[in-house]
């Protein structure tokens, strides 16, 4: 451990109030990133998550050292990761099309928790290496996020004669690097020939445009139909 921390590792009032001063920082630093976002969780919230966080972890430190109480110093901190689980699940959202928010937002108030228990147990290098890392993954990550390519995913309800066509849709999907995550078959017997039903979630990593794809899925031998389905 780094020894310029060691006079602030006490349990005197001024130590007290030095841990709970870097713990609303480190809150601050990581809640003006999410405010600038103009996220759920922003600048106020973080700070009292670490600053809870952090008087949580000194009081289960002063039960035992000054106290004199037969307890379990990390139980109170234990309990709070706990709660901060429920806290940052109001955060997440998941959208109509089916698109989830908020897990960063969720992941940054637990982060900020956890390192004000740290900052409150005295576990400053800790706590301010841990800050570091959480701001550069939630900056300098964001401009490497952009270059991951995300896979292209929509439903497609396809109606079709025989069972047999559904071998060079396969085929069909695989030469474009499609894949099917998602299938269900429904058969009828009504008419002069069987006509089969499918609907199926396509998941292709090059860029395309859905509505061009069900065009030329249409266009082949065998295909009533193919629609774009928006929710299935």
């Amino acid at each position: 451990m780094l020894s310029i921390f060691d006079p602030i590792r006490n349990m005197n009032l001024a130590d007290v109030m030095i841990r709970l001063v870097i713990a609303c920082i480190t809150g601050a630093l990581i809640g003006i990133e999410r405010s600038y976002k103009n996220k759920s969780a922003g600048f106020r919230t973080h700070i009292l998550v670490s600053l809870a966080a952090c008087t949580a972890s000194m009081t289960g430190l002063y039960l035992y050292l000054n106290a004199g109480l037969p307890t379990d110093m990390s139980r109170i901190g234990a309990q709070v990761i706990t709660g901060l689980g429920f806290i940052g699940g109001g955060t997440i959202v998941v959208t109509r099309d089916q698109t989830v928010k908020g897990l960063t937002t969720a992941a940054g108030m637990w982060a900020s928790g956890i390192i004000g228990l740290a900052i409150g147990a005295g576990f400053y290098e800790g706590g301010l290496a841990a800050l570091v890392m959480v701001l550069l993954v939630e900056t300098v990550a964001e401009n490497f996020r952009s270059h991951i390519q995300k896979p292209t995913k929509f439903n497609l309800a396809l109606s079709y004669y025989e069972r047999h066509y559904l071998d060079q849709i396969m085929r069909f999907f695989k030469d474009r690097n499609a894949s099917i995550t998602s299938l269900k078959i429904t058969g009828s017997n009504e008419g002069e020939k069987p006509v089969w039903s499918a609907l199926m979630t396509v998941s292709c990593l090059n860029e395309i445009d859905p509505k061009t794809f069900a065009r030329q899925v249409q266009e082949m031998d065998g295909i009533i139909s193919a629609d774009i389905v928006e929710n299935a």
